[in-house]
């Protein structure tokens, strides 16, 4: 019974009794004080369960995502007196003042995260490539991987750069290389002229910022090798240490694994194969890769929790039955306890060659926190082993609280270990046609198959949340998807994938690859079918309050015990029925690519953009972000080509070409349709909006004088010194984007509203954009170069 009718039902009773009509401020008042007494014995209920000990990790990662979202560094001294003083006070505080006590150890765990996160990035200290760059590099190879393609991908400890030497070079980059016959070595140093470009910031403000990741991931630029690079004519012989060296071996082991696999298995299901050993994913083709995420099926290529269960399971089980076979060890040896340090090492040998990849880091820490639980005899299966296992993992990369991959696969550890709590306490019967000896292999098998769906059901709801918040999209069909795949991969892929690399040593795992093989294959096949479904749901971008409010009633409701739970469920309903009711975001009418070479108008349902063929990196987050599908191309007038200018030098418009240039460009703003490009191969493009004022996205700094002329804003990707059209018009160059970011403007009638990716350059991993190579010194970051314009 409801706790209101129960709140009513008095104070009707009692106003019978008396014969006195109640106000109705009053009775609301009753209730609510009734309400705020259950939710407090509720509340007491909750921590005499030791619930609050699960919030730990939720307070400790606030802490790290504030230090990280915030705009400047805070001070670290300032951080440390707040512990120390957080810390007194809680030794201070007597057991008995349990509420007091609670909210310091809270306020403790925040600073702490906020102190963590400070200690991660000065310890991490990688530096990022300021600007694009043409240069000759020499390197180390610490890791490679293939694509499948003839092209491999290649981590470089950089030794040095040349012509141009670069006065802030990035210690270790990521470079692809083409057309080498054959792949390079670990260890090889090699050289060759590469074109380097900083991590990537978001493609539009709000979105996933890659070089956050880069920077606490160690890579310092981005790039590609023009032709094949060479072998060093001296390999230089590397004083290590015996971590370094360690290191070396086990990517090594590694990438020896991956090749043997994908020599046993060809095409992609030896890609998809060497991707669930080493985490190598490149060598997956794009239609298969593509086909996996849109049917749901994307997580099993990703060593993380599914993974590590799995082999942990089977191991468990496999070394506990084959001990059990011997009855002098079953009854003399804690089998269980045996089979735990089995699975242990297992899971421990499978983390070491999966290439020390995050999803695995945290996957291999939730194991085995559970299964040392088996050696004290503990429950492996419960909240508190989950909260732990966060803690380690905030405690030592809270970076990580940020990213995807730790909040879905937490999310979806909470939920299923929250569900599986219930599903324990609940009400057993017996139910007598099960025992009949016909009906039991019905029953197992439906079991099996009603677990599988409770599993995906739940997996697909706890993290359909962080989906859309960072991938702006649900699929559809990953329920049928999971169904129809994960029987193949539990009782086929993953046994017999072990199995195959417990052989690998003698040389006798080709026929257990070839059974797996065979599962895989079954998997492609479902993940091809049920992605012609379609069945993707573009959602887009949503206010930037739904989700740390839709996170917190997911913490409730899958934390808290008592119905106090269904707090979260409410806040988890009104948030997101408010969210479609009343969107409370507008879409921008124009969006510019932090290089100043992608610019697209949205007009409805329909975006404009100044590209042909649009890099698809860029493009596709924005068409999931916008929740727009259609794309509508320039028209390329059949003019004369555009100006050249002859050995190379700086193209110079005379008087007389400006003119023409300027008519040239109100011409095709007139003869082609409203809000679609008009451009002219290699010189510009403009446009006409809907509010009627006209935009040139121009490629060459020539044409700069008539674009101002003409344009009410202008775009260029060229770094040009100065922000301001001498017409007045709104200018964004390449130096003006590369502070700023990617940029989104949006008309309003007091003038036009610009939104900017980044603000102050003040955080270590967008402190490279104000860099000047020139002076060799920091530019003011402290405002943005672009500004509101008005009318």
């Amino acid at each position: 019974m409801d706790f209101a009718g129960i709140a009513l039902r008095a104070i009707v009773t009692q106003s019978a009794r008396t014969q006195v009509e109640i106000p109705f401020r009053w009775r609301l008042a009753t209730v609510a004080k009734r309400y705020v007494g259950l939710s407090m014995r509720m509340a007491a209920e909750e921590a005499g369960h030791g619930r609050l000990i699960l919030f730990s990790p939720v307070f400790l990662g606030a802490g790290a995502a504030t230090w990280f979202l915030a705009a400047s560094d805070f001070s670290a001294v300032s951080l440390a007196l707040c512990l120390a003083v957080l810390l007194t006070a809680v030794a201070l505080c007597g057991y008995a003042r349990t509420k007091l006590r609670a909210t310091l150890l809270a306020l403790l765990l925040f600073a702490g995260g906020m102190l963590s996160a400070q200690i991660e990035t000065w310890r991490t200290k990688t530096l990022i490539l300021d600007s694009a760059v043409t240069t000759t590099v020499t390197g180390r190879i610490e890791r490679r991987e293939g694509d499948g393609q003839g092209r491999w991908r290649y981590i470089l400890d950089v030794t040095g750069t040349d012509a141009p030497a670069i006065k802030r070079p990035p210690e270790r980059i990521s470079v692809l290389v083409r057309g080498a016959t054959q792949p390079f070595e670990l260890g090889d140093v090699i050289e060759g002229r590469a074109r380097l470009t900083p991590p990537a910031g978001p493609a539009l403000p709000r979105l996933n910022d890659f070089a956050f990741s880069a920077y606490f991931d160690g890579i310092g630029a981005n790039g590609f090798f023009y032709g094949a690079p060479k072998r060093a004519a001296e390999q230089p012989e590397r004083a290590g240490s015996v971590h370094e060296t360690a290191l070396e071996w086990l990517y090594r082991l590694r990438s020896g694994i991956g090749d043997r696999i994908r020599t046993t298995l060809p095409g992609d299901t030896g890609a998809f194969a060497a991707s669930l050993v080493t985490d190598e994913r490149r060598a997956i083709s794009d239609e298969t890769t593509e086909a996996l995420r849109q049917s749901g099926l994307a997580h099993i290529i990703a060593i993380s929790g599914l993974n590590m269960a799995l082999s942990a399971g089977i191991f468990f089980v496999g070394l506990r039955v084959i001990l059990s076979l011997f009855p002098g060890i079953a009854h003399a040896w804690p089998t269980k306890k045996i089979a735990a340090a089995g699975a242990l090492a297992a899971v421990t040998a499978y983390y070491l060659i999966s290439g020390f990849a995050v999803s695995a880091e945290r996957a291999f820490i939730m194991m085995a926190i559970m299964l040392v639980a088996v050696f004290f005899d503990r429950p492996s299966i419960s909240l508190r082993n989950v909260a732990l296992s966060a803690l380690v993992i905030l405690a030592v990369s809270p970076s990580e609280v940020l990213g995807p991959s730790f909040q879905m696969s937490f999310a979806a550890t909470l939920a299923l270990v929250a569900g599986y709590d219930l599903w324990k306490g609940r009400p057993m019967r017996e139910n007598a046609f099960a025992k009949l000896p016909i009906m039991k292999p019905f029953f197992v098998v439906g079991g099996f198959f009603g677990g599988v769906f409770l599993t995906s059901l739940i997996g697909g709801f706890s993290t359909a949340l962080f989906s859309i918040e960072h991938f702006h999209r649900l699929t559809a069909y990953g329920l049928p998807a999971n169904l129809a795949a994960m029987p193949v991969i539990t009782f086929v892929v993953m046994p017999f994938g072990m199995i195959a690399m417990l052989l690998m040593p003698f040389g006798l795992d080709g026929w257990a690859w070839q059974v797996a093989g065979f599962g895989l294959d079954l998997v492609i096949v479902i993940a091809k079918t049920v992605s012609t479904w379609g069945g993707n749901i573009d959602v887009g971008r949503l206010p930037g309050w739904y989700f740390p409010t839709a996170v917190l009633g997911f913490l409730l409701l899958t934390l808290l015990r008592t119905r106090l739970r269904h707090m979260g469920t409410a806040i988890v309903a009104v948030s997101t029925i408010a969210v479609v009711l009343f969107p409370s975001e507008a879409i921008p009418d124009i969006t510019i690519s932090e290089d100043g070479s992608l610019v697209a108008i949205i007009d409805g349902e329909v975006m404009a953009s100044n590209r042909e063929k649009p890099p698809a990196f860029i493009f596709q987050q924005w068409q999931r972000a916008l929740a727009i599908e259609e794309h509508q191309k320039p028209v390329m007038l059949q003019a004369a080509s555009a100006l050249t200018a002859a050995d190379g030098k700086r193209l110079r418009l005379s008087p007389d070409q400006q003119n023409e240039a300027r008519e040239t460009m109100r011409q095709a703003v007139a003869i082609n349709p409203a809000s679609r490009f008009s451009c002219l191969k290699g010189a510009w493009c403009t446009t006409l909006l809907g509010n009627g004022k006209r935009l040139i996205v121009i490629d060459d700094a020539a044409y700069l004088g008539p674009a101002c002329d003409t344009a009410d804003i202008v775009v260029t990707p060229v770094r040009l010194h100065f922000d301001r059209c001498r017409s007045g018009a709104l200018l964004f160059t390449g130096e003006t984007l590369r502070k700023t970011g990617s940029v989104e403007l949006r008309f309003t009638a007091k003038g036009i509203d610009v939104v900017t990716s980044f603000g102050p350059l003040q955080r270590p991993w967008i402190r490279h954009r104000a860099y000047d190579w020139r002076s060799d010194t920091f530019t003011d970051a402290g405002q943005s170069p672009v500004s509101d314009s008005g009318e």
